[in-house]
């Protein structure tokens, strides 16, 4: 049996409230308020998925796959706070950004709060435009599980002398373990690591870091990193000196 993603329905739903010519998108570069203080918007996301069968008649599936709501207010030319809320398959509500920002100088900006890892195209930019068919492909569910963010801080800008952007994070990594069993593997992937602010543990800090080079028309060039080790219930009472255990 073939399965065909027959139709996709994209419904965007955008409006402003007090913010004209501000720029207010997904990718965490560009959520940032100018000339007004309060910033609405939001999309819808419809799928329909139709299985195909040559001897056997299939029911299709169809389901408002997830709405998003973005609100953004800008408290002064210096202090920002935006924030992403999904509703997914009708009764799952989740958090996916909810950052403020501050304006150290230009180019260089503190961030903190919960903020999507930028890592990948798709996990920055999850709109389902930005990638082809109904659902995200599996690298971007399973490998870099979209949408994938965590609680952190740190510091994002432009640079002055070269076409790129910049952002550098220290962040809680993926909880491998809860004190009662494992977390990643399987067919699962990496993706029920994700902590998304949820009780997160922290047993040792992460370093999150992407340089994106637009210098070039058209052309966008990015490189990402992430180092750290996976977090552990486990380690929570530790000897200190407990080497083989840590």
């Amino acid at each position: 049996m073939k399965h065909a993603l027959l139709v996709f329905i994209l419904l965007s739903l955008q409006f402003a409230t007090q913010a004209q010519d501000s720029v207010f998108t997904n990718s965490v570069n560009n959520m940032f308020l100018t000339e007004r203080n309060l910033s609405l918007r939001g999309y819808a996301q419809i799928d329909y998925n139709q299985p195909i069968s040559r001897d056997l008649r299939q029911n299709g599936k169809l389901e408002v796959h997830r709405m998003v709501l973005f609100l953004g207010y800008r408290f002064s030319d210096k202090l920002q706070f935006i924030s992403e809320i999904e509703i997914e398959h009708g009764d799952q509500i989740f958090i996916e950004q909810a950052f403020a920002q501050y304006k150290i100088s230009n180019g260089l900006n503190l961030r903190g709060g919960m903020v999507v890892i930028p890592m990948g195209i798709i996990n920055e930019y999850h709109e389902p435009t930005t990638f082809h068919g109904v659902e995200r492909p599996n690298v971007d569910s399973k490998i870099i599980p979209t949408t994938w963010r965590e609680l952190a801080i740190g510091l994002t800008g432009q640079l002055r002398a070269f076409p790129a952007r910049y952002q550098v994070y220290l962040t809680n990594g993926f909880l491998s373990h809860d004190g009662e069993k494992g977390i990643i593997g399987g067919s699962g992937g990496l993706r029920k690591g994700r902590q998304k602010g949820l009780r997160s543990t922290l047993s040792s800090p992460n370093l999150s870091a992407k340089l994106d080079y637009f210098g070039i028309p058209k052309l966008k060039l990015g490189f990402s990193t992430y180092i750290g080790k996976t977090q552990s219930k486990l380690f929570d009472g530790l000897s200190s000196d407990d080497d083989i255990g840590y």
